[in-house]
């Protein structure tokens, strides 16, 4: 883990290899070429932010200072623009909640990356992709933020490879995962379904263990063909991982395109039928030599099924199965740092 206060900061004169050379000297690097933190990049970022050195907690798994200095650093890196920088500290401010266990979510031998995804006006306000391949590259916002918090949970955190995150495979997500929330008359926006109004900006954190891509079972349009396959790929993802010795269910998170949002609504279903449906749809998968199958339902309960509205255009969804050691989504309003 790097002390905040011995992350070097440049002049502008070094050439762009000799930064390069020096962030990985300071083992900051996530393997990717990096942003150089100048003077006059950091004083940017934390122009009108208050102490550079004010504290917001520490970051598991070695407890680094999470200052707003740190944070900057790493936002400069990343690629961020100063307005984002409180996004990336709300994020991983929701990382710290007990629920979310980021502990677990970084040091174990499993797969989960940290996602993050951004709702209310901040999403227009910044420019987040909420459309057509909001998940993968292009977007500069997605990508920055994303990749932000990644590096703080890594440089402040100390989640590196082989000192305390100790996944076996890891997966590409760890790199940066961050995506934002669309908007649906039928479906109201997670961060409201929170508690949150219309009007605030906030980000939920989720450990997810990768991205599962789910069609209609038909192309006739009603809403059990719709949701049928996600609830295969939630069964299919509760047989195959550990989930099954957990002492309870959990949550449950797809990512519905607008279409498929419009199919469910147009046929009269509302938020809670559809929680419903999914939550009654568990099929335990009878594996040779198992008498003993656990055939919970799909999640604690029909509001832990979390449907978000986003991307572009097409049928194709996206299940976002959880991490099954045990960790719950966060959301948090976006702070105000002025």
């Amino acid at each position: 883990m790097a002390d905040p206060h011995d992350m070097p900061l440049f002049d502008g004169s070094l050439s762009w290899e000799e930064s390069q050379a020096a962030i990985e000297g300071a083992e900051l690097s996530d393997g990717l070429p990096l942003v150089p933190p100048t003077l006059d990049r950091m004083s940017a970022m934390l122009a009108d932010r208050g102490s550079p050195d004010q504290s917001f907690g520490n970051v598991m798994p070695l407890m680094g200072a999470l200052t707003l200095k740190a944070v900057a650093y790493n936002c400069v890196m990343a690629g961020c623009r100063p307005e984002e920088l409180p996004v990336v500290l709300s994020a991983v401010e929701a990382c710290n909640e007990p629920q979310f266990n980021l502990l677990g979510v970084l040091s174990t031998t499993g797969t989960p990356a940290v996602a993050v995804c951004v709702h209310g006006p901040a999403v227009q306000q910044l420019g987040l992709n909420a459309g057509g391949n909001c998940l993968g590259p292009g977007n500069r916002v997605n990508a920055s933020i994303g990749r932000a918090v990644s590096l703080v949970l890594r440089n402040i955190g100390g989640a590196r490879a082989g000192v305390a995150d100790m996944a076996t495979m890891g997966q590409p997500g760890k790199y940066g995962f961050c995506f934002a929330e669309g908007t649906h008359d039928a479906i109201a926006p997670l961060h409201v379904r929170r508690g949150f109004a219309a009007g605030d900006s906030a980000v939920t954190v989720l450990g997810v263990s990768g991205t599962d891509e789910v069609l209609p079972a038909s192309p006739q349009d009603t809403p059990e063909l719709v949701l049928q396959p996600v609830a295969a790929a939630m069964n299919a993802a509760i047989d195959a991982s550990s989930a099954t010795r957990k002492p309870e269910r959990g949550e449950q998170i797809f990512l519905l395109p607008p279409e498929m949002a419009d199919i469910i609504a147009n046929a009269g279903w509302d938020l809670a039928r559809l929680q419903a449906y999914l939550q009654a749809a568990r099929h335990p998968y009878p594996f040779e030599g198992v008498s003993d199958l656990d055939d919970r339902p799909l999640a604690r309960a029909p509001e832990d099924i979390h449907p978000i509205v986003t991307g572009g255009v097409g049928i194709k969804m996206t299940y976002l199965p959880l991490w099954s050691g045990g960790s719950e989504t966060v959301t948090r309003e976006v702070r105000d740092l002025q």
